[in-house]
């Protein structure tokens, strides 16, 4: 597709690019180009912009890329980046014992977080710790100190490939650990959390701990993309990597991260085949050494180079 192929062009108010290379957009800072690239103006300016392009066609949805591997040789297909418009958050309505949060599914979690304790509520504060947006916890029912994003969802909005907008209740969606469920062919667009109310000050000191609990542990100072893999039932990934004797280990300018073993890091310059090959490196040898599949949390798109 290119710009001849969007007959009503001129009646969208976000921006398309081609050729946009996906290292600026990926908490890695490595990978290839989509060959084509949308930043909507907002909701119904997406929902034109579907309506515009083949049904099938392609198509990625990408927040803040956090969790998210393009591969060298780039993405023949259209991504829509969520972060640059998608960020409305307000408060719907606020209960006796609960207050109801709406935001956009290209909003940072962390600011979710704060958002709630500064309006009274409690039970938010582990969305500090996941730094991707909210589609992005939505999609794979992100979690991180004991909490997981589908335990706050009350509903969703989602939009699909011909740009029809829906609401939906969270019982319409099957949730399991970092894996969601629901109606074929509909991406997120925005939520409404429940979260129950409580003492603000308190949830903001625990944001706090939670941060600093975060930046003594990951390796935050190198572009990374967060846990790779997936704990299994009773385990951790990060200690059976270790110990297969993995951690520090380098392909290229990649390396299973000396502080926290379930963090690939880009030390400077590496490429997408150097952090994938680690991860096969690291799914392989825990096999051979334990018998243990590591599941990744983080997808790979796109062609090898």
């Amino acid at each position: 597709m290119n710009m001849a192929e969007l007959p009503n062009l001129h009646n969208l108010r976000g921006e398309l690019r081609l050729n946009e290379p996906m290292a600026r957009h990926v908490s890695w800072r490595a990978g290839g180009a989509a060959a084509r690239a949308y930043f909507p103006a907002d909701v119904d300016d997406l929902a034109v912009f579907l309506r515009e392009i083949s049904s099938t066609e392609d198509l990625y949805f990408v927040g803040l890329g956090s969790n998210l591997l393009v591969r060298d040789g780039g993405v023949r297909a259209t991504v829509v980046f969520t972060h640059w418009a998608l960020r409305q958050i307000s408060v719907l309505s606020t209960g006796e014992n609960n207050i109801a949060i709406y935001a956009e599914a290209g909003i940072a979690s962390p600011k979710v977080a704060r958002f709630a304790a500064l309006h009274g509520a409690e039970g938010a504060e582990f969305l500090a710790g996941i730094p991707g947006t909210v589609g992005g916890a939505l999609s794979m029912n992100a979690g991180c100190y004991g909490g997981e994003t589908w335990h706050l969802v009350e509903g969703v909005r989602t939009i699909d490939r011909h740009g029809v907008v829906r609401q939906r209740a969270a019982r319409e969606f099957k949730i399991g650990y970092r894996s969601v469920a629901g109606p074929a062919g509909e991406a997120f667009v925005a939520v409404t959390f429940r979260v129950p109310l409580g003492d603000g000050n308190k949830s903001r000191n625990k944001i706090k701990e939670l941060l600093s609990r975060r930046i003594a542990s990951q390796p935050l100072q190198q572009p990374n993309a967060g846990s790779v893999f997936r704990n299994p039932p009773n385990d951790h990934a990060a200690r059976l990597i270790e110990a297969c004797g993995l951690k520090g280990t380098r392909i290229g300018n990649a390396e299973i991260s000396r502080k926290h073993s379930n963090f690939i890091v880009n030390t400077g310059g590496a490429s997408a085949a150097d952090i994938e090959s680690l991860i096969e490196l690291a799914q392989n040898t825990v096999r051979e050494k334990f018998g243990v599949e590591l599941e990744r949390e983080v997808r790979i798109i796109g062609e090898r180079a």
